[in-house]
């Protein structure tokens, strides 16, 4: 028989291999656990709007948006504090939120935030709408239209009795026709009136307050748009408005969705190198300055075939330009005054008219580059230092293309048989009618018509091929 210490330490090794077991199927579990926990926890984006709506913001919210939909993101909250921004992007951004398969949250934050003017068109659209406190939102009149006081009232005419054989004593005066600018007014409003409503009444918020605001450009702080029913919630930072989101049920594509945002985790989206090339040329000024510096850089390489670095550099900045003003409200009357003035400039350069082109070439530059913007929004309005410069840059190199044509007119030939009638030679040997003379370091042949002395200087008269036809320096005095 084996001994009871052999049987001991069996029973220990098996009990020892037994925990070890137990240990590593506990691990597998918990790791298993943690990865479902991770995965039912999900994502939430977070993307911001910081500054006016323009093409550059409204690209990057979008394609946060088509991302976050692909990664099957919980939720992406747009943090917003936007004075407003241009019509077309902000119509571009509510599509995207309205067509979104993701749940699309804005929240007005931080504290002090606003969404004036094309952010409350953009809270309206998204699934929930919430604010942090001392935020406030409206201001929602187009401000293209926007009056620039009260018409004044006419005076109603004074009760009395009307003169013998002017009608009706009773009769009414006809109303004034309606001006045509009142009348644009009008529709642009009703627009914007009807636009907003439309999204009120999918996202079922106050209806009669979107009518309010475009119209009367009424505004409201946080507190009172979450009584009125302008956004949903109040939340003072993102963490309690994840925790107030929980469990909320969100309509997508005729389907309810359940919030999870309680333990989710934050994924937040940060800007590219496309987003800051956007926001470089769609920046007025910076587009309207690489049209100008296209056009610039094509003249420079029509004048000096060859150099290739300015036609490079011309074509580069020409389309960089022409791809951010198409993203721009542009006047294309103002635009078409640019080109036309710059062809003028162009024309005077090559077919001088001693400034005829040239002066209106820079009135109509002038006058398109001051219409060229179609907006009054402040952020896109080219400033007039930066028309005036380029202005006089543009009047400057033509007009130094006309002085430098006119000297170039007066001046002597320099190149070319031309060049040679009228210089001096020297005699190599004595001779009557066809000899040798030097003349440029080189040995030509020439003629004259009067005998020549050796080392007897001479004019050359003309050039027939290699011959030159010479006469006496002396002649030439006296004459």
């Amino acid at each position: 028989m084996r001994s009871k210490p052999f049987w001991s330490f069996a029973a220990a090794l098996l009990l020892a291999v037994g925990v070890g077991l137990h240990g590593v199927a506990a691990e597998d579990e918990a790791a298993v656990a943690t990865e479902e926990e991770t995965a039912a926890r999900g994502e939430v984006w977070v993307v911001d709007l910081d500054g006016a709506v323009g093409p550059a913001s409204a690209d990057l919210v979008i394609r946060a948006i088509e991302d976050a939909s692909e990664a099957n993101a919980e939720a992406l909250v747009i943090r917003m504090d936007t004075p407003g921004g241009l019509d077309k992007s902000m119509r571009d951004l509510v599509k995207a939120i309205l067509a979104a398969n993701v749940p699309v949250i804005t929240y007005v934050s931080p504290d002090g935030a606003r969404a004036a003017s094309a952010g409350t068109y953009i809270a309206y659209a998204s699934h929930i709408a919430a604010m942090a406190p001392a935020t406030n939102i409206g201001s929602s009149t187009p401000v293209s239209i926007a009056p620039a006081g009260p018409a004044p009232n006419p005076q109603p005419p004074r009760p009395g009795p009307k003169p013998e054989g002017s009608g009706d004593q009773d009769q009414e005066p006809e109303p004034a026709a309606e001006p045509a600018a009142d009348a644009m007014t009008k529709k642009v409003v009703n627009d914007a009136v009807a636009y907003l409503q439309s999204l009120a009444e999918k996202r079922g918020r106050n209806i009669e307050w979107a009518e309010k605001t475009v119209r009367e450009g009424a505004n409201v702080r946080a507190t009172e748009a979450v009584e009125q029913n302008i956004v949903d919630l109040l939340a003072p930072n993102l963490a309690a408005l994840l925790a107030d989101l929980d469990g909320r049920e969100v309509g997508i594509d005729d389907e309810v969705r359940v919030l999870a945002t309680a333990n989710a985790e934050l994924r937040f989206v940060e800007t590219d190198w496309r987003h800051e090339l956007l926001s470089i040329i769609t920046d007025p000024s910076i587009a309207y300055g690489l049209l100008i510096i296209g056009v610039y850089g094509l003249i420079l390489e029509f004048y000096n075939p060859g150099m290739l670095f300015p036609a490079a550099t011309g074509i580069i900045c020409l389309l960089l330009g022409a791809y951010g003003l198409q993203m721009l409200p542009v006047n294309y009357a103002g635009l078409a005054l640019i080109v036309i003035g710059l062809g003028m400039l162009i024309a005077e350069a090559v077919t001088p008219t001693y400034g005829v082109l040239g002066v209106g070439g820079v009135i109509a530059f002038v006058m398109g580059s001051v219409m060229l913007m179609d907006t009054d929004l402040p952020g896109y309005q080219l400033p007039l230092p930066i028309i005036a410069g380029f202005a006089v840059s543009a009047g400057g190199i033509a007009f130094f293309v006309i002085g430098s044509a006119v000297r170039a007119r007066r001046s002597r030939v320099v190149t070319g048989q031309e060049s040679m009638v009228g210089a001096a030679a020297l005699v190599l040997e004595d001779f009557e009618s066809e000899g040798a003379v030097r003349a440029f370091g080189e040995i030509w042949r020439a003629e004259s018509d009067a005998p020549l002395k050796k080392d007897e200087e001479v004019r050359i008269k003309a050039v027939n091929g290699l011959v030159l036809r010479v006469e006496s320096a002396a002649v030439e005095k006296e004459e």
